[in-house]
């Protein structure tokens, strides 16, 4: 359930600010979404698998708290990446 690496990578490559950046916050919420989307679709098939879903709200959680962070810090960036991301809010 987990993205692979190739997937990863092309997330990165989408949303990186410079050449090297994997750890910018617009990467880990783009990755985090890629994840999250996934759990949710395997949240519609099994429905009583509690531990994803437990993996699920966290991913959720993580995700909420770096989009307040850039929110914070840097308004374009996080008004853009919704944009992109089809986030609400």
């Amino acid at each position: 359930m987990s993205l692979s690496a190739s997937e990863k990578h092309v997330i990165v490559k989408k949303h990186q600010r410079a050449a090297n950046d994997t750890g910018s916050p617009e990467v880990q919420v783009a990755i985090l979404t890629a994840a999250i989307n996934r759990l949710t679709e395997h949240m519609k098939i099994n429905k009583k698998d509690f531990h994803s879903r437990r993996g699920l709200l966290k991913k959720v959680s993580q995700r909420r708290s770096l989009l307040d962070y850039l929110k914070k810090t840097n308004q374009t960036s996080y008004e853009k990446l919704i944009v992109e991301l089809n986030l609400r809010k």
